[in-house]
């Protein structure tokens, strides 16, 4: 009988699962990158807009009219895109390389195919420019920005592919060197191709358009050059990258993609309809609603980074099969959220009036400035927890329910309650920035209640959480 025990097979004790503080090191470690990256494309964005204006405020004028109308498209593609994340994080959490492979092919496809969407439907509606009621000289040169602009979002699209895949997989650093150096890189060749510098043409606006072309171009090059020789990812990166497609494929993505985009536009709609009452109100709320906005949004890129760890996170733990983990990442994730956002509410509520100081000098605008600033202090941590939340729904698939929350609390209250407050009460800027945090914070409630209640667990284990926090 003891020989017969001792040749029987022995099975390995479960290996425990890891504790709040692991989970949450883990989730830190991926988010610092992602918000380094996110730091980054703001980075581009001031910098191209301070380049721009010094050619003159009619090649501003025209290069702002231009990446508004590209926002949509870019934000669309954003979202859409985002279910490659989703999708390989499953599918590594799996262990399952040959899904993360085709999420990354499919993925790649329809980047291609909506920028190809974007360059058409530009073409199309440059004869139509006139009717945007503008003035007639910004019009005049938005051609010259909006075309080159409308063409890199090819590249760009098919680079954050790239870059969910590797996010996906937990190798987000080597993504966010090399969109780094296309941030330094857009910047040289702005200096160089707008003013003529070294032998250049002065292009001027047009040389502000061919350098960002150019710089997302050589991002995209050198990402795909990465993930072809990374040793690392090799087993879940594609060799071969025309394979006959599958509809399903697509199919998984888009049901995904799809919701996440809606989400994500209804949000930024409001945001873009608010500033279009703000900017009813004439020129003082208007800037000072530019220098606000500004500064709340440089601040979301730290728990937008956190979300989009989230996601990975969550969608790893749930290819793995080990749902009882999520909520120790879904809490931690909303405790990174608070602390960082709480920090930046006493910013605003303490020095609304000298940041305001660092962007404008008429005391009209920094007393404006000054009181929206309180108002954000609100919305910023409302802002935190509901996209930490979204995310967090999305990496476990749930993502139509968040779309309508996003459609209700910004569309049918925020919206309506801005007009009503901002404009029919004469509460001016203040109001309807009053209305914007109503939203978010609804938003913030029920996306909160749905994550807590899909990634949740029950009262038992969720007394032994508390206690876990406590010791840790």
């Amino acid at each position: 009988m003891h020989s017969s025990l001792s040749s029987s097979p022995v099975t390995p004790p479960p290996q425990p699962w890891p504790t709040f503080a692991q989970e949450n090191r883990a989730t830190l470690k991926l988010a610092l990158p992602l918000i380094s990256g996110q730091l980054s494309h703001m980075l581009m964005g001031v910098s191209d807009t301070v380049m721009i204006g010094s050619v003159g405020v009619v090649s501003l004028g025209a290069a702002t009219f231009a990446n508004t109308l590209l926002a949509v498209p870019f934000v669309v593609g954003m979202g859409l895109l985002s279910s490659v994340s989703v999708r390989v994080s499953q599918a590594h959490g799996a262990k399952q390389p040959e899904d993360a492979k085709s999420a990354v092919i499919h993925g790649t496809w329809l980047a291609l195919g909506l920028g190809l969407v974007v360059v058409l439907a530009t073409l199309l509606l440059i004869p139509l420019l006139g009717h945007f009621s503008q003035p007639g000289d910004v019009t005049l040169q938005t051609p010259i920005y909006l075309l080159p602009c409308a063409v890199s979002l090819i590249p760009s699209l098919i680079s954050l592919v790239w870059k969910n895949h590797a996010d996906a997989l937990n190798r987000p650093w080597p993504p966010f060197w090399i969109t780094l150096g296309s941030v330094f890189l857009d910047i040289l060749l702005n200096w160089l191709w707008i003013h003529g510098k070294w032998g250049f043409p002065a292009m001027g606006l047009a040389g502000a358009a061919y350098s960002t072309l150019v710089s997302r171009t050589l991002c995209m090059i050198a990402l795909f050059v990465w993930l072809k020789n990374s040793r690392t990812l090799h087993l879940w990166t594609p060799q071969k990258w025309w394979v006959r497609w599958q509809r399903s494929e697509f199919a998984s993505l888009l049901k995904i993609g799809i919701p996440t985009s809606f989400h994500q536009l209804a949000e930024v709609t409001a945001f873009v309809l608010a500033s279009l009452m703000i900017g009813w109100l004439g020129v003082v709320p208007l800037a000072s609603h530019q220098v606000a906005i500004t500064c709340i949004a440089t601040a979301y890129m730290v728990p937008l980074g956190i979300s989009m760890a989230t996601t990975v996170r969550v969608g790893e733990i749930v290819g793995a099969n080990q749902r009882p983990r999520l909520h120790r990442v879904l809490l931690g994730s909303w405790i990174f959220a608070t602390s960082f956002m709480s920090c930046s509410m006493l910013v605003c509520f303490l020095w609304g009036e000298p940041l305001a100081r660092a962007f404008v000098n008429e005391p009209e605008v920094i007393k404006l400035t000054a009181s929206l600033l309180l108002v954000a202090g609100l919305f910023q941590l409302f802002d935190g927890l509901q996209v930490v939340s979204a995310a967090a729904l999305r990496g476990v698939d749930d993502v139509k329910v968040s779309a309508w929350i996003a459609v209700l609390a910004y569309w049918i209250i925020s919206l309506p309650l801005g007009w009503v407050l901002g404009i029919q009460r004469g509460w001016g800027a203040t109001g309807i920035w009053a209305a914007l945090a109503v939203g978010l914070g609804i938003a913030a409630v029920l996306l909160m209640w749905r994550a807590w209640k899909l990634l949740g667990v029950g009262k038992e284990t969720s007394d032994n959480l508390l206690v876990e926090i406590a010791d840790s």
